[in-house]
């Protein structure tokens, strides 16, 4: 594996290996941008201060093969969410969705073949993103923003937009699924990958090299070091995740962050219309 100048590059940025790297707060961000650990005052003392834009993060419980615990995406979509709001200056973010569709659970299809995952129906899944658009909007927010870091969820995040888009038409409440941060050719993780010798991970996997990496830079006690196996049948694991490492799920976390950001930008700029 050829990790070459950008692990060079990673190394002498200054603070680039942790959180820090992505807070870059706005002028109202308080000291916390998580609705759920602010009081129902201080959210409302944000909200008048002109914080009227709220993520919706969506994650999920599914396996992630031997070596990455149940919860990948949460933790990862988490610290995401947090990185766009800070970056934005003028965004909370709501507790992530942890329960989303993972298969048939009547047979067991899908993610759900594995012990510990817990799937939803889609239906299901959209009426908590439409009711929880409708509990922010309810009390003054005016922008929500879907970001979803599993592939299952986008769908439901797409028709929940749309169905919210289409009620709230004529308003001030807007509603935008963020489909650029999940998708590696539009947020620029294939590219990255192929030009950096690493063109064997620039497909789609599951708990791949991609996955790995990432859950190693946000969360590395749900990495099972010792257990990180090769693709093979049986262990829910598609693509190769060795190799994986902090510094690379750093760069690929922060591709699929800047593509967000800008994505939100173009929103905004042509005032909530892709």
């Amino acid at each position: 594996m050829r990790l070459g100048p950008w692990l060079i590059s990673l190394l002498l940025t200054a603070g680039l290996a942790g959180p820090a790297a992505w807070a870059k707060p706005g002028n109202n961000t308080p000291a916390t941008v998580f609705v759920a650990e602010m009081t129902w005052g201080e959210v409302a003392a944000a909200r008048d201060q002109g914080m009227r834009t709220v993520i919706i993060p969506t994650g999920g419980i599914e396996q992630g093969g031997p070596h990455l615990v149940l919860g990948k995406h949460n933790h990862i979509v988490r610290r995401a969410a947090e990185a766009v709001a800070r970056d934005l200056g003028d965004a909370l973010v709501a507790p992530v969705v942890v329960y989303a569709p993972e298969g048939s659970i009547n047979p067991p299809r899908g993610h759900m073949a594995f012990p510990g995952t817990i799937s939803v129906p889609e239906a299901v899944f959209r009426a908590v993103l439409e009711a929880t658009a409708r509990s922010f909007r309810a009390h003054g927010f005016t922008e929500i923003l879907l970001l979803g870091d599993s592939g299952g969820n986008q769908s439901g995040q797409a028709e929940a937009a749309e169905n919210l888009n289409w009620e709230w038409a004529g308003r001030r409440t807007r509603v935008l699924h963020i489909t650029d941060y999940y998708n590696p050719e539009a947020n620029g993780q294939f590219n990255w990958l192929r030009q950096n010798g690493l063109a064997a991970a620039a497909e789609g996997g599951h708990a791949d090299l991609r996955d790995t990496s990432e859950l190693m830079a946000v969360h590395p006690d749900g990495v099972r070091g010792a257990m990180i196996p090769r693709a093979s049948p049986g262990t829910g694991v598609r693509g190769n995740p060795r190799g994986a490492s902090a510094l690379l799920g750093e760069k690929l976390l922060q591709l699929k962050i800047d593509a967000a950001l800008a994505q939100i930008r173009r929103w905004r700029a042509h005032d909530g219309k892709e």
